[in-house]
């Protein structure tokens, strides 16, 4: 208390110090205790309201409490009173045990004569029910049996609340009344052929499947009566609860798990095509049973049956189960791709649970897999297994068969083009398209593991490809009589080459994603370079014909008889021209690669003519009309490659310049001016060796050892740096050396 009266003083202070700050406040001072006095009797004021308010209430709380203590004594004095009256009462209530008794007699005997009737009806009863059942009057057999099975249970019922442990009557009563529980039981046959055939009687008798619905629902109901009674009373009566609802379920269960498996084909040993005729009657019989039950049961069964989401998750189960033997058996491949088409396509599809007429009721996004997600990873490998070994498998067979057509006697077909070709890359595309198909019904991820799978196999392929067109060659150089048709045949060779390539690009083009491209690893580029290298081999083999048919003529270059008016060039020309008309029969891009070939090999064997040294001009006359008859056979070239690349948009003129320069240098009549010619020569072509222009100046036949020394030398002194554009040809020039038997010679 002084703690907290010297804050209130502190507090007043601070609150009188803060009023009187300034001289001009102290004339309001007797206001400031006026206003404050007021204040003091105003909390004086309430503070007496509130005591007096919890005084009375404390007064009125005393008082009740004295209430209610004279209120417990009167209590207490009653309890006393009761206690004595009823230890006088305990006798009376003994003596009372008689007329209890007599009561619980009284009920029996009241029910024995309430059912009396019906008791001696019984066997009368049980034979005109069992007529009914025969008679498939369902209903009044069914409330015969009821009545009946009422009769029982309310005699067994006061026999056993009268004594329960008397099993004597109580046997007497189940005795009597025992055909009851057959009826029930040949009753519950009739149900459940109904039951199993409700989606034909649903059609055909409508009224006898709502007949039995309504007897199901009953029993039902009686059996949770049944049931409540024996909470209460301990008492049930035999044969219940009968559970016929529970049963119904599954009975349609199992129908339906038989309907599943009874679509099985017996022809599974001789029909290859038994799985495609068991899904596709599966799929048939599940669409329409299920449509039935959408729109004919669901009117025959009470709401709360949800009959139709029942049998949907009925079939469903029985699908899963059948698809997962299937799964398990051992499947071929075409049979592995049927099953999980329809397991992962066809089911869902509007062909099945899609199907509109089962909609909304119906969503295909809630349907649990049929399959689970391992067995679908076992199976696909399964697949992709065996597909590769056929894949294999099939590329060898059409290699082989595609082989066996080089050695015809007859030419290869052509294209609308007229361009040669066999029918090896349609065959292997062919199969690899129809294997993508499928496996784009199954799977996005399915469709790109065969593509990889397809590239992968076509890399091996083109290999073996290669492979078989050199030993074709090989072959053919043993007897070039035999094959007959072989320069037609490697023209087809060739043309496959572009056709593959372009068909692999169609295949990626229409099978792979964009956003894969880049993730695909480099076949393609490899396969590509395969078959430019098939291809230019090819070219090389058809050129190597071309010029093992003009080595005589080759031979006559640069000789005594060339000079003295052989037409070996002209022979040359004629022959490539009527092998090019045969070459036109290759495609495009590989056919300009040979032309520039055929001309640079045309070339290069006219240059190794002079190089080998066969003629040595003997003055001046000699070396101007070489000379000249070199210009005009480059240029009798030159016109030929010119005819034969027209179109090809290519520049071959410049290979015939060097037959020109050569001709130049050798038609030099100043000796002096060799050595500027030569290195004008060397300039251009700047892989041309010393032992070139010494044979050339052998050719020449006027410059002496010490000249040619002296030229060599100086040449290499001041030898040029090589043009990045330029196309080396010396480099595949060799000049002859003098050999010891020659020089013997």
């Amino acid at each position: 208390m002084e703690e907290t009266g010297r804050e209130a003083v502190a507090t007043a202070v601070q609150r009188v110090a803060g009023m009187l700050q300034r001289p001009d406040q102290l004339d309001k001072v007797e206001q400031y205790r006026r206003r404050e006095a007021r204040k003091k009797a105003s909390v004086e004021a309430r503070l007496k309201a509130a005591i007096q308010s919890q005084l009375d209430g404390v007064r009125t709380g005393l008082s009740q409490l004295h209430n209610a203590l004279s209120d417990v004594k009167d209590i207490q004095r009653s309890l006393v009173d009761v206690n004595k009256d009823w230890r006088q009462s305990i006798n009376t209530i003994e003596n009372l045990k008689g007329v209890k008794d007599a009561v619980v007699q009284h009920s029996q005997l009241a029910a024995a004569v309430e059912n009396l009737k019906s008791i001696f009806s019984v066997p009368e009863i049980v034979r005109e029910t069992q007529d009914l059942i025969e008679r498939g009057e369902l209903l009044k057999a069914h409330r015969n049996l009821r009545d009946l099975e009422c009769s029982r249970d309310d005699l067994m019922y006061e026999q056993y609340r009268m004594d329960s442990k008397n099993t004597h009557d109580m046997n007497l009563i189940h005795i009597y009344f025992g055909e009851i529980q057959k009826l029930s039981e040949e009753l519950a046959k009739q149900l459940w052929m109904v039951i199993e055939r409700s989606l034909l009687t649903v059609r055909r008798d409508p009224t006898l499947l709502v007949s039995v619905v309504r007897i199901i629902e009953r029993e039902e109901k009686i059996d949770r009566r049944m049931l409540d009674r024996k909470k209460q009373t301990g008492f049930i009566p035999p044969g219940r609860p009968k559970k016929w609802k529970e049963n119904m379920f599954d009975i349609l269960e199992r129908t339906v798990s038989t309907r599943i498996e009874g679509t099985q084909a017996d022809t599974r040993e001789s029909d290859k095509m038994w799985l495609v005729c068991h899904l596709e009657i599966i799929r048939k019989y599940v669409l329409d049973d299920l449509q039935v039950a959408k729109n004919l049961m669901e009117e025959r069964f009470p709401p709360h049956y949800d009959i139709f989401k029942k049998l949907l998750n009925m079939y469903h189960q029985a699908l899963s189960m059948r698809m997962q033997e299937l799964a398990s058996e051992d499947l071929e491949a075409n049979e592995i791709v049927t099953l999980l088409t329809w397991v992962l396509s066809t089911y869902k599809s509007e062909e099945m649970m899609g199907n509109l007429e089962l909609a909304p009721e119906v969503d295909v996004n809630c349907l649990t897999p049929l399959i689970s997600q391992p067995a679908v990873d076992q199976l696909l490998s399964k697949y992709m297994s065996t597909l590769t070994s056929n894949i294999i498998g099939w590329l060898r067979k059409a290699l082989e068969t595609d082989r066996k057509d080089w050695i015809k006697e007859t030419e290869p077909e052509a294209d609308q083009d007229g361009y040669y070709q066999t029918t090896l890359p349609a065959i292997v595309f062919q199969m690899f398209e129809q294997n993508l198909q499928v496996a784009a019904q199954i799977s996005e991820d399915l469709k790109m593991k065969v593509l990889l799978l397809c590239l992968q196999q076509m890399n091996s392929f083109l290999t073996r490809y290669r492979e078989e067109a050199q030993f074709y060659k090989e072959e053919h150089l043993k007897n070039r009589q035999y094959p007959q048709c072989y320069v037609q045949y490697m023209i087809a060779v060739i043309n496959n080459c572009q056709t593959f390539k372009d068909s692999i690009i169609s295949l990626k083009r229409k099978y792979l994603k964009n956003e894969m491209e880049g993730g695909m690893p480099s076949s393609h580029a490899n396969m590509d370079m395969i078959l430019d290298v098939t291809a230019k081999e090819g070219c090389s083999s058809l050129l190597d014909e071309v010029f093992m048919d003009l080595e005589p003529h080759l031979n006559e270059l640069m000789t005594k008889k060339w000079l003295m008016g052989s037409n070996a060039v002209g022979t040359i020309c004629v022959t490539v021209e009527d092998y090019f008309n045969d070459f036109a029969r290759i495609k495009k891009p590989y056919k300009k690669i040979m032309t520039l070939e055929a001309h640079r090999r045309v070339v290069v064997e006219y240059i190794r003519a002079i190089m080998l040294k066969r003629i040595s001009f003997k003055n001046a006359e000699e070396r101007k009309e070489g000379a000249e008859k070199m210009i005009k056979e480059a240029e009798q070239f030159r016109f030929l490659f010119k005819k034969l690349a027209a179109g090809s948009g290519e520049d071959t003129e410049g290979l015939c310049d060097i037959i020109v320069a050569i001709a130049e240098v050798i038609k030099l009549t100043d000796p002096s001016l060799l050595f500027l010619e030569v290195s004008t020569l060397v300039s251009k072509y700047p892989d041309i060796r010393d032992d070139h222009i010494s044979a050339l100046l052998t050719v020449r036949g006027d410059a002496s050892r010490d000249m040619k020394q002296t030229i060599i030398e100086t040449l290499e002194q001041g030898a040029n740096q090589p043009n990045p554009n330029y196309v080396p040809i010396f480099k595949e020039i060799t000049v002859p050396t003098l050999s010891v038997p020659k020089l013997l010679k």
